[in-house]
């Protein structure tokens, strides 16, 4: 198996780069797999407290690698279906594994933003753009259907009528269009991406980890939970954090008026 999933780790940061840059990061086999056990390692470092999800290259990601695709044509229906969706499952494991790991995640974005690539930004819990950032659903242009939570993420993000003229016409947005319906954090020139999203997460490496685990999940249940519901995990997560010794130095700093210096794993 090719390495196309890079993994650097930077004091508390963990910067995973998409490194197919001749295919435009585009996502196979490999790529899914390397994702979805990386994803999983980190999930477990308590050493890791924020990941950058990069392309390697001018680009994102390009969407699936449609020369895997083409290959699949040539099985019969059954193969092909069995082929396609052991892909698609892989996939999904490490979406699951993004959204309920308790680290934040960035995703750091220039050039192509296509298909699953538009997936992985709208499932990232902050995403950072070049101002040369392009974003196309592109799934209904080879005559299929949004995968990897595409569907889920973005309604909740930009609107369902956002989402479904996207999706239904193909039409690309640049990045600033990108932020202001809410697909993306903030928008930097292309030379300061880099810069621009290392200071992010070394701000948020900086902050109290527990509150930040905490808020992420409090935030992906609100999707399904009644009112009721979301105020008893809300009482439920605020007293476990008052328990933290980052609630103690929080409190603390401020009463002091200084600078928190949050440590707990």
């Amino acid at each position: 198996m090719d390495e196309v999933v890079r993994i650097e780790r930077a004091d508390a940061v963990a910067v995973v780069t998409l490194d197919r840059p001749a295919s435009l990061n585009a996502l196979d086999s490999d790529m899914s797999y390397q994702l979805r056990d990386g994803f999983k390692q980190l999930a477990a470092d308590q050493a890791v407290r924020v990941v950058i999800l990069r392309g390697a290259g001018d680009h994102f990601m390009a969407g699936g690698d449609i020369a895997f695709f083409k290959k699949s044509l040539a099985l019969l229906p059954e193969e092909r279906e069995a082929k396609v969706a052991g892909l698609i499952e892989v996939v999904h494991q490490f979406v699951t594994i993004l959204r309920e790991m308790p680290q934040p995640v960035i995703a750091s974005v220039r050039g192509s933003v296509a298909g699953f690539g538009m997936s992985l930004v709208a499932a990232a819990d902050l995403a950072v753009a070049s101002d040369c950032a392009r974003f196309t659903q592109a799934y209904t242009q080879i005559g299929t259907t949004p995968d990897g939570g595409n569907t889920y993420f973005i309604p909740r993000a930009i609107g369902s009528k956002r989402a479904m003229g996207l999706t239904l016409l193909n039409e690309p947005i640049d990045a600033n269009e990108a932020l202001a319906i809410g697909l993306v954090n903030r928008v930097v020139e292309d030379s300061l991406l880099e810069e621009a999203t290392l200071k992010l997460a070394q701000r948020l490496a900086r902050g109290p980890s527990q509150a930040f685990a905490q808020t992420k999940q409090l935030i992906n249940s609100s999707m399904g939970n009644s009112l009721a519901q979301q105020l008893l995990a809300e009482q439920e997560s605020f007293t476990r954090c008052a328990l933290s010794d980052d609630f103690a130095e929080g409190v603390t700093a401020f009463m002091e008026k200084r600078r928190p210096e949050f440590a707990e794993k």
